[in-house]
């Protein structure tokens, strides 16, 4: 019977000839995933002989893994904060740079007991919503999105989590028909330029929604669209919080500033790259 070991140097070969990055940490979540293991176990255990089947199972996880379909898609979760999120195809793959916006709002807040009444333009999964709901006992939430899959899918995270009796999912295009106000705004829109999606990794250009990723001509058309309705719905010193793609710092700071939101900063992801840019109306 083949063992831990013996799988997992043969798939890391494979998938780094195929060009994926990180092929080892791929190898080891999805043979635990095909062996019923933890990756520790995975991990820590490689000795461990495992039976045909599994053998079997593990291979069929591979060829999907080597036609670039994102593993977070294959196991149908990903953690995000902390916390597991079901994702499918039709919602963005939370990732570790997105978690900015999440520990900017948490350091922005005076109070984490309060009541706070946050709103999130273009859901999906419903990760920064739900993350932030987490850390807020008494906060309540509403997760806005164009696709009612993606709604689905938050609605079923929410259950999840236990947090669904502190959100409400609606169907909009951004902030269109809402009233408010509310005292947190966040947003991950679409800021892919329409001409750069094609080019992006597959596991992105074939596997996620476009609709989350194509920002238009600049990049900028969903942020354009957006800030006015953030400005419209924001409670007197709101504090807002938009996740923007590499280089977007200025054009989105000089859109807040301009729709009355002030002190405006740009936060880093983890590689120093500006992320996300944040700001309170003014009162």
């Amino acid at each position: 019977m083949p063992d831990i070991a013996g799988l997992l140097l043969d798939a890391t070969r494979r998938l780094k000839e195929a060009g994926i990055e990180g092929p080892r940490q791929d190898a080891v979540l999805l043979l635990s995933e095909a062996a019923g293991l933890s990756p520790d176990r995975v991990r820590l255990q490689p000795e461990t002989a495992l039976a045909p089947d599994i053998a079997a199972r593990f291979e069929a996880l591979m060829q999907r893994r080597l036609a670039r379909e994102p593993v977070s898609q294959i196991l149908g979760r990903r953690e995000f904060w902390g916390l597991d999120f079901h994702v499918t195809r039709d919602v963005l793959d939370p990732r570790p740079d997105s978690e900015t916006l999440v520990a900017g709002a948490l350091a922005a807040i005076s109070d984490r007991g309060a009541a706070w009444r946050i709103v999130d333009f273009g859901t999906g999964s419903g990760c920064l919503l739900l993350s932030l709901l987490h850390e807020l006992p008494n906060a309540t939430g509403l997760g806005v999105d164009a696709s009612p899959a993606a709604l689905e899918i938050a609605r079923g995270n929410a259950e999840q989590l236990g947090l669904a009796s502190r959100v409400d999912f609606r169907q909009g295009d951004w902030g269109t028909g809402l009233e408010g106000p509310f005292d947190i705004l966040i947003s991950n829109p679409p800021y892919i330029e329409s001409a750069v999606v094609p080019e992006l990794a597959p596991e992105v250009a074939r596997h996620e929604p476009r609709l989350a990723l194509d920002g238009g001509a600049d990049g900028l058309d969903a942020y354009r669209r957006l800030v006015p309705h953030m400005a419209r719905l924001a409670a007197p010193g709101a504090f807002a919080a938009l996740e923007i793609g590499l280089g977007q710092d200025a054009a989105v700071s000089a859109l807040l500033a301009g729709a009355g939101f002030a002190g405006i900063v740009v936060l880093p992801d983890l590689a120093g790259v500006g992320r996300v840019v944040t700001g309170r109306k003014s009162r």
